[in-house]
């Protein structure tokens, strides 16, 4: 069949909705026709699923002409979704463009949320297009007689690939890609993406670098130019000592009319705990929206989360809470308007969840942006500034990630086993191993089969045999099936499923959370108050409770951070205080009274200036130092400047830190002229000094954890069955101290302190901070009393010590102090400080 007329058979769809194809839709078609790989960059509803959904079923026609009266079974294409949330909707999509078409092809999903019943009927039946995650894509890798399951499959589509690129999961799409290259010689890759700051990298590494794949690929741009409307919901009354948390909650009624205005609105939030907290907030100010709003995020049970995607494409809610777990590419029509509580820390997760509401071509996308506290108005005018000048962040790919190479390999000898030398140059073409050495190589087998230098004792790290003719194979069949259970690259706290007693799932909550509960202690899970009962084999038993409880489950890894353009476009607002009003926006200026406090007791730093700030309370002595480069690089700022200025004088602090800046607190008074004039934010030996510094080998220990159980040397347990988290901790601590003392070069062991350089350090990021810091002017204000720019960041630390209610209580009483101190004349009376 000609292109010509299969270009019309998909015109004429169109049509039949009452819809014209966009140019880059029809772009897509006729290069994905004349078989080239390629990357989409499309915004969230935008239509990208169908412009590459309808390519695929059209070279199906082409290549069977008797398409209507037979049909040809094999599985033909994967989509992969880094989210099980998506797979519905875009399973409903495939669907209606098969069966309109006539095409007979079947449509099939294969996540973790698919019953063991469905896995085995696919095994003998695979469908046709195949929606399924990159974990479960390596679960099919690791089934015997993959090759021939895949040899037809003609694409495969990585949808939202920018989530996935920077993070390991990115790593194990790169790897699977290697493989199916060798398996299909007709497959083509096509990634879609979301625009971000490095979108031809982005290309490479979906391709690899310097592959025939890569050279015959295109990149295709929407260029839609879709509108988005940022609105700061700006509070009347703001306190001039500003914490994290004392506003949010206080500006829910600010919220109800966006509810009532609209057909449908989601609530963003950051954390899970924080959608817990304000979804039982609403109901509890406002019960009769019982029904109308609902909760969303991944702890929920998975019958749950469907029931609310589809009462959203019903019109049947009002409003859902949720979080990350509806950033991505689902349609929901019906949202006209989107709440972002608290800062997003990053450009692109907000034109994301902004690109939630009118996802259709050419509606205007609304989202209002809701401070949990003051100086978050400062990122929302960043943010304000972000849209207009199109600013998005680059997603940094790994390089080198040991523990997912040799997850992969292993995966591969469980199956049908592989011959180093295809699979070593198969790798060599991924962008993340492209410097992979052929020793590094031989270490990595060999690791595989003797469990390294110093563990080739222990029978249990031998996992792979090498047999006669060379091959590489996993014979022993608990091997094989302990495997299985750990693939993927997402390590977490242990989870605990939440039952009822008579049974009825609820979610999952971590470990760490369920084990600091008494018998009896009532806590608010899924929309629910609940009382709990007992543990027993990983399952926590409850019961519905009408006690109201504070109580709130927190999720490990929850505090996000500031990207490093979000952090440039913050200082760039920030020094803006300093201009004209007439040149300020809306929100700098409705924070005149915080600068004019801020400015009486210290300043408001310009763009050549790093301010520092000493003052003395009953705490001790507070150092604080802004930056405005983010919790994570000030993290390693701040381990690094104690660790330098303990080489000065013996002196110990203790580290507190937020996106704006951190604090050295000790009991005694630093001389701060002395680290001006020893340039200790040099960056000279800036890596050795990171290593001696107070946490970076914590650091690693930590991250050697995930390391240990990505690579399968620690196993995480059976499902229901789990091993408990410090169990896991104290298995990967002793092999961590083992190479530590025995095997320094371990590449597993130095791949520990890698990551936590460039990604938990932000080794880079630091280094062009301190470079920065180097051409500005250092201005050290020795306040009297606290700032508002220190006041989050020493409130913050309390929170560790005090609950909600005596946190709340405490600031009340720190903030009645500063605010009588402006009566006080001169500000003499360091007393007041010496209360706080």
């Amino acid at each position: 069949m000609k292109a010509d007329v299969l270009y019309r058979l998909a015109e004429s769809w169109f049509e039949e909705q009452q819809w014209k194809p966009f140019p880059f839709q029809k772009e897509t078609w006729k290069a994905f026709l004349q078989g080239k790989n390629g990357l989409l960059n499309a915004p969230t509803g935008s239509g990208k699923t169908f412009a590459l959904w309808f390519p695929i079923v059209l070279h199906y026609i082409k290549n069977n002409p008797d398409y209507r009266t037979r049909h040809k079974p094999g599985l033909k294409a994967i989509w992969i979704t880094p989210l099980r949330a998506l797979s519905q909707e875009i399973k409903q999509s495939a669907e209606r463009v098969s069966d309109d078409l006539g095409t007979q092809m079947t449509v099939g999903i294969r996540t973790g949320d698919t019953s063991a019943k469905d896995r085995v009927k696919q095994k003998t039946n695979m469908p046709d297009l195949l929606i399924t995650t990159p974990e479960s894509l390596h679960l099919l890798l690791a089934t015997k007689g993959y090759a021939k399951l895949f040899k037809d499959c003609s694409a495969i589509v990585v949808d939202e690939w920018h989530e996935l690129l920077g993070t390991k999961r990115g790593v194990q799409m790169e790897l699977a890609l290697s493989r199916l290259k060798t398996l299909s010689k007709t497959l083509r890759i096509w990634g879609i993406s979301a625009t971000i700051g490095n979108l031809e990298q982005a290309r490479e590494v979906l391709l690899g670098p310097g592959t025939p794949a890569l050279h015959n690929s295109v990149m295709i741009k929407a260029k839609l130019n879709k509108k988005i409307t940022v609105k700061s919901i700006i509070p009347k009354e703001m306190e001039t000592f500003p914490w994290r948390g004392h506003l949010g909650i206080r500006l829910l009624e600010a919220i109800i009319p966006i509810i009532e205005q609209s057909k449908t609105t989601l609530l963003f939030t950051n954390t899970r705990s924080q959608c817990e907290i304000w979804f039982q907030k609403i109901l509890e100010k406002h019960p009769e929206y019982a029904g109308e709003i609902a909760m969303h995020h991944g702890s929920i049970n998975k019958d749950t989360r469907l029931w609310v995607e589809q009462a959203i494409r019903n019109e049947s809610l009002k409003a859902v809470v949720c979080t990350s777990s509806l950033d991505l590419g689902v349609d929901f029509a019906p949202v006209e308007t989107v709440v972002q509580i608290g800062g997003p820390k990053g450009v692109a997760r907000f034109l994301q969840r902004a690109g939630r509401s009118g996802h259709r071509p050419g509606k205007e996308s609304v989202i209002y942006f809701l401070p949990t506290h003051a100086i978050e108005l400062v990122e929302a005018s960043a943010l304000q500034q972000a849209v207009k000048q199109n600013a998005v962040e680059d997603r940094i790919p790994y390089l080198n990630s040991f523990d997912v190479l040799l997850q992969y390999l292993t995966t591969l000898a469980i199956s049908d086993g592989f011959y180093p030398d295809e699979i070593f140059r198969e790798v060599k073409q991924t962008f993340c191993f492209q410097t992979l050495t052929e020793a590094k190589w031989h270490w990595l087998l060999n690791f595989l089969v003797m469990g390294s230098q110093c563990l080739q004792t222990y029978d249990e790290y031998k996992k792979v045999e090498v047999e006669l003719d060379g091959k590489f194979k996993v014979n022993n069949k608990g091997i094989a099936m302990r495997h299985r259970f750990q693939i993927g690259t997402i390590v977490g706290d242990a989870n605990l499923a939440v039952r009822y007693q008579k049974g009825g799932y609820i979610g999952s909550i971590e470990e760490y959370f369920i084990s600091k509960l008494a018998v009896g202690d009532v806590f608010t899970f899924a929309g629910r108050n609940l009382e709990f009962i007992r543990i027993k084999e990983m399952q926590a038993y409850v019961r519905n409770s009408n006690k109201k409880t504070n109580k709130v489950p927190s999720w490990m890894g929850g505090r996000l951070t500031l990207s490093a353009q979000m952090s440039e476009l913050l200082r760039k607002e920030l020094y803006s205080a300093s201009r004209p009003v007439s040149e300020q926006s809306l929100e700098i200026r409705s924070l005149t009274h915080i600068f004019e406090r801020q400015r009486a007791e210290s300043i408001v730093p310009k763009p050549n200036e790093l301010l520092i700030e000493t003052f003395k309370t009953n705490d001790g002595h507070h150092h604080i130092f802004y930056p405005f480069e983010g919790r994570f690089v000030h993290e390693a700022m701040g381990s690094l400047l104690s660790y330098r200025i303990s080489l000065l004088s013996p002196i110990t602090f203790s580290l507190a830190f937020n996106d704006y800046g951190f604090e050295l607190l000790s009991d005694r008074e630093l001389d701060l002229q002395q680290v001006i004039d020893n340039d200790l934010f040099s960056k000279d030996y800036l890596m050795e000094d990171l290593q001696k510094s107070l946490n970076a080998t914590e650091m690693a220990r930590r991250k050697f954890r995930d390391i240990a159980v990505i690579s399968g040397m620690v196993f995480t347990g059976y499902p229901d069955k789990g091993i408990k988290m410090k169990h896991l901790q104290s298995s990967s601590q002793l092999l961590f101290d083992v190479f530590r003392d025995y095997e320094p070069d371990h590449l597993l062991f130095q791949q520990a302190f890698t990551e936590t350089f460039e990604h938990q350090l932000e080794e880079g990021r630091l280094r062009l901070a301190l470079e920065r810091i180097e051409t500005q002017e250092i201005i050290w204000k020795a306040c009297q009393y606290p700032t508002p720019f220190s006041f989050p960041i020493i409130t913050d630390r309390l929170r560790e010590k005090l609950s909600s209610e005596k946190l709340a209580d405490r600031i009340k009483k720190m903030t009645a102090l500063l605010t009588k101190r402006r009566k006080l004349s001169g500000g003499k009376d360091q007393s007041q400080a010496d209360d706080i």
